[in-house]
């Protein structure tokens, strides 16, 4: 995986986490949903690299 495809994982991982907690507070359905978009990124990238390292 290119060094810029990582960075975009983490960077866009990092700020959805980080949405997520601040959401908390205000509404736990958007905490949720953007908890489960995190883990979605996560595992996205996780297979992203996987396709590409089998190529």
């Amino acid at each position: 995986m290119s060094k810029t495809l990582s960075l975009w994982f983490a960077a866009s991982s990092i700020l959805l986490l980080t949405a997520a907690a601040i959401s908390i507070s205000h509404s736990a359905w958007l905490a949720l949903g953007l908890g489960l978009a995190s883990v979605l990124n996560i595992g996205w990238g996780f297979a992203t690299k996987a396709r590409q390292n089998r190529s």
